[in-house]
Parts: C-alpha cells; structure tokens; sequence
C-alpha cells in the first residue's frame, strides 16, 4: 500500500516512475537503466536494501538514493548512510517531505546548491513547476516540466531521445510517437525557439551560461 501511495505521489509530481518489489529486480533495474533518483527499502526480499545499496556503491554508480525505511535504530541509519545513502527517511512520512528530500539530493548530485534549477536564461522551479525567462513565469505541463528539468539538470550536455523519454515515462508506460519533439516544439512555443538547441544526430540540450 505504501509502494503505490508513493508511485501515485511521484507520477502526480511529474517524475517517472519505475518500481520493483525484491533487491535483485533493484540490482537488476538499477544496472541497466540510468536513474536520477533511488528510493530503496531495508526489507526487501531476495536481497535486502543494505546489501543492494553495497552493491550499487561498489559498482560505481553515484546516483543519488534515499533509503524509506521503518527501522528507526540509529544503528540503521548509521549503518546505510556510511554504506552510501545520501539520506534517510522513516516512514510514516509526509509525501511532501519526500518530495522535497528527493528534490535536495537530486539539487546536490548536479552542483546545484538553490532551489531553482537554472542555466542562466531559464530558471525552473520545482515547487512551482513555472519556468522564468526574461522575469516572465510561465506554467508547464507535467511532461514538459520532466523533459526540461532533465536538461536543466545538466545544462550543456546532449541528450537523446532514448534518454529524454527515459525522464517522461516509467516502464508500463505506452512511449507516444515523436512525444519528445512534440514537448520540444510546445517548450520552444512558449520559451522562444533558441531555448532548446537540437544537435543533429544526437539530441538535445539546452546552452551553459556564465
């Protein structure tokens, strides 16, 4: 019940979602796809969330991961924050508070230490989800708002559609033909054409300002 709470709150706060039920289907995800968060319980099956999260630091991959867990002994929480956990939540929780921890640790893994994500033209922030240029505020549809915070989040780097549609849907999600072109040309429409930059072959980006 508290996995589909979370998975409902996520997708309805734009992000997509994919959600797996043992430690070795996490190792497994987690191995073959590129994530800009984990939110990984203790008591899992198969595999449990310290030996997973082991395994994920040992292999390099720094994406940043929550553990939401039950056990509330500090011996826990010292035990999966020095095992590589960038943060710690016990439930219950307020899904607003999740919400914000996964904000700050994906703030945190792209440099950024303010609330807005910004390249120095655009400013996107999460809350709002508004996006500002030239101090005018405009609104954003939950997928526009994940494709270009994707881009905001590493201003001056080309991603692919493969990527981008990795950012806007979860795995039982149906990808719609030419979805990323169609958000691109609706973000272009309301932020001006030189907004977003397409790189022929291989993607798009938006521009690193100083």
């Amino acid at each position: 019940m508290i996995g589909e709470a979370v998975e409902q709150a996520l997708k309805d706060a734009t992000y997509a979602v994919d959600w797996v039920r043992d430690g070795q289907a996490a190792l497994l995800a987690v191995g073959t796809q590129a994530y800009d968060a984990v939110l990984l319980d203790l008591g899992l099956p198969k595999r449990d969330g310290v030996t997973v999260l082991q395994s994920i630091r040992a292999q390099g991959n720094p994406v940043p991961l929550l553990i939401v867990t039950a056990r509330d002994a500090v011996e826990d929480r010292i035990q999966g924050l020095d095992s590589g956990a960038d943060d710690y939540v016990l439930k219950p929780f307020e899904m607003s508070e999740l919400l914000a921890r996964i904000r700050a640790v994906m703030r945190r893994k792209a440099g950024v230490s303010g609330p807005v994500l910004s390249n120095g033209v655009l400013s996107l922030d999460p809350v709002s989800r508004e996006v500002s240029i030239d101090g005018v505020a405009t609104r954003l549809s939950a997928r526009e708002f994940s494709l270009l915070q994707a881009l905001l989040l590493r201003p001056g780097a080309i991603l692919s559609r493969s990527e981008l549609e990795d950012r806007i849907y979860g795995w039982n999600e149906e990808v719609e033909s030419n979805a990323v072109e169609f958000l691109i040309y609706s973000l272009r429409k309301k932020l001006g054409s030189a907004a977003i930059k397409n790189v022929r072959g291989m993607g798009w980006m938006v521009s690193k300002e100083k």
